[in-house]
């Protein structure tokens, strides 16, 4: 049975374009200016949401999504809450989280809370692929995916592996190092690697990391099947004032981002 997962990238497929799944930080910087943003960005155009759950020590956030992390635990964030604003979002909605916080939780409780509350699944980019197997067990047994990370430096042997065990989507790290919207990708590399892994997998490859503005999505537009921005997003909200000037500053940036996910050639000059 079809996903919301797979109904989202076979969507952006007739569309012709990439899926664009946006990043968003639960709760940051509270609760009711995120549930603005996360509609915010539906609207304007995410495929996908990707839910970021705060957590004070994430490994593979740069900067800005770890600040936004701390705005939200600051402000009282909670796994409760964030199962919360799952169920109030009109779009699929991956959680990504950390082993810690999840384990901290409980795991059943948390994929029990997470298909309660309309979650297609989630990422936990920190538990090695070798001690995956009773961590998915518990996260399939409530009718949960998890997409799998894959990085410049994976071996292909892994690579293969990896794609071949990822559910939904494969998730291409686009570079070494982080998260954030400071440096640039080397789109060459990127789309390179897309290639190759596009050769080890049938299921959709979406690429993620430094993926903050509309010529990087065009760069590699034509070789992925979704794009995913996370610290550019987070960038434009947390300077505007307010739920209404920040779902603003986040509609703005995401429209850019979706007509550059187009791949007809009158969207793609527009974009750029």
């Amino acid at each position: 049975m079809a996903t919301a997962l797979d109904e989202a990238f076979a969507k952006a497929k007739k569309d012709d374009r990439c899926a664009l799944i946006g990043y968003v930080v639960a709760g940051d910087p509270d609760m009711e200016t995120s549930r603005a943003v996360i509609d915010a960005v539906v609207e304007a155009g995410v495929d996908i949401v990707e839910l970021g759950i705060p957590y004070g020590d994430p490994l593979a956030d740069g900067p800005t999504i770890a600040a936004g992390s701390q705005r939200a635990i600051a402000s009282g964030a909670t796994i409760d809450g964030v199962m919360r604003l799952v169920g109030q979002t009109k779009a699929p909605v991956l959680l990504f989280t950390y082993i810690n916080p999840i384990l901290q939780y409980g795991l059943e409780k948390f994929a029990m809370g997470a298909k309660r509350y309309g979650a297609v699944g989630v990422i936990i980019p920190d538990v090695p692929l070798e001690e995956l197997d009773p961590i998915r067990e518990v996260i399939r047994k409530n009718g949960l995916i998890m997409p799998m990370l894959v990085s410049p430096t994976t071996p292909d042997e892994r690579m293969r592996k990896i794609a071949s065990d990822s559910e939904g989507f494969t998730y291409l790290v686009s570079r070494l190092g982080v998260t954030g919207a400071k440096d640039a990708p080397d789109t060459s590399a990127v789309r390179a690697q897309l290639e190759k892994l596009r050769k080890m997998t049938g299921r959709p490859i979406a690429a993620g990391f430094g993926i903050s503005k509309a010529p990087h999505i065009v760069a590699v537009r034509d070789y992925a099947d979704g794009v995913i921005v996370g610290s550019a997003i987070v960038d434009a909200y947390a300077s505007a004032k307010g739920a209404p000037n920040a779902a603003a500053a986040a509609t703005r940036l995401v429209r850019l981002l979706r007509l550059a996910c187009k791949r007809a050639p009158a969207a793609a000059a527009s974009a750029t």
